[in-house]
């Protein structure tokens, strides 16, 4: 700890007040495995992952969902979230984000409940209306109605979480009156996080008073800000403006020796090959492997480095978490150092030096 309040300082010394917004930091997990290596390794440097961002000072830890394919191992964010509390002390745990149409809302208002139960109060919740027609078909729904049943399920989980019995009559989900059991120790709730790209979903995430998360592999800094001016369009409450949360993601990398980039960015674009095949129907799923597709007019690395990706020196770095922060504004950043096949050693140094020589710039 004493290292890192030295460089930290000596960061903060370098760069100065770099003013704007105080940002606080997560880290996320994918548990993606391009060369499909066993489950138990992966979920074992996920552990490990989380372990060293909570000695580190992150702020919060992210899980994601995914199903069926080497995309994404982890079917049960939630589950894995009340886990790896259990292994770390003070950092919180989330999911980023639970595909909330794919499931039935009373099961989630109990899985929630649950994981904010077991780690002591430290349960972050990120929803979002999924994105893959891979997933969505095999269990039998349709993007196409993902958004009603997005909206009718935040119904059910706000009424959920109050703790009273209460009834529910909608187009996809109707019961009697129910009682959800436990509660959330979180009041009124855990803080709720929701993935916003267009504009109908910025306001419907504002007017509920949620946190927005907007960005990843293949939204370019340009589109960040777009999502930015469309919010404040939109939003002109005030109070809502100074209550919202507002998070991007972003794949990093930090190093002094540039000429590791190439190969890095290679194990990033992996994960944007499939991220936008899955996204656009184009996916290739083999046999549970998630195969990487490349697209039209595909950016070059320079590109990649210059408008997608946080990677470079820590000077570097910082440079592009301030130009990501004038763009959208964000109080919190959500750092994916584990991408692709990348090593678990590289990532290791990369969240340690991001903690001890970027971090500390926006705190």
């Amino acid at each position: 700890m004493a290292n890192f309040i030295a460089q930290g300082t000596k960061a903060q010394e370098y760069w100065g007040d770099l003013g704007g917004t105080r940002m606080d930091f997560g880290t996320f997990l994918l548990l993606q495995s391009p060369s499909s290596r066993g489950a138990d390794e992966i979920f074992g440097r996920g552990i490990k992952v989380a372990q060293l961002a909570d000695r580190l000072g992150f702020e919060s830890i992210w899980c994601a969902e995914h199903h069926f394919s080497t995309y994404g191992y982890l079917s049960r964010p939630l589950m894995f979230a009340a886990h790896l509390a259990t292994q770390t002390e003070r950092i919180r745990v989330g999911s980023a984000v639970v595909v909330l149409p794919l499931h039935h809302p009373l099961i989630v208002a109990e899985e929630i409940a649950t994981a904010d139960l077991l780690s002591g109060g430290r349960l972050d919740v990120g929803l979002g209306r999924g994105y893959q027609t891979y997933e969505f078909e095999r269990l039998g729904f349709t993007l196409d109605e993902s958004r009603e049943r997005f909206d009718e399920a935040v119904d059910i989980l706000l009424a959920a979480f109050e703790g009273e019995p209460f009834s529910y009559e909608g187009k996809h989900y109707a019961f009697d009156e129910t009682c959800v059991f436990p509660t959330p120790v979180q009041k009124p709730r855990p803080p709720i996080w929701v993935v916003g790209q267009s504009e109908e979903s910025i306001a419907a995430i504002a007017r509920r008073g949620f946190n927005m998360v907007s960005g990843g592999f293949g939204v370019p800094l340009e589109r960040l800000r777009a999502f930015r001016e469309g919010f404040d369009k939109l939003i002109t409450d005030p109070d809502v403006k100074s209550t919202v949360r507002v998070s991007t993601q972003r794949p990093v990398y930090v190093t002094d020796n540039v000429s590791e980039l190439a190969e890095v960015v290679e194990q990033a674009r992996w994960n944007m090959r499939v991220t936008l095949s899955l996204r656009q129907g184009l996916e290739r799923v083999e046999k549970g492997h998630a195969m990487a597709v490349p697209f039209e007019q595909e950016p070059a690395d320079a590109e990649l480095l210059d408008r997608y990706f946080v990677m470079g020196t820590p000077e570097t770095c910082i440079m592009k978490l301030s130009e990501l922060r004038d763009a959208m504004g964000i109080d919190h950043f959500n750092a994916n150092f584990w991408f692709g096949d990348l090593e678990h050693d590289r990532v290791v140094r990369s969240m340690e030096r991001f903690a001890t020589e970027v971090m500390p710039a926006f705190q």
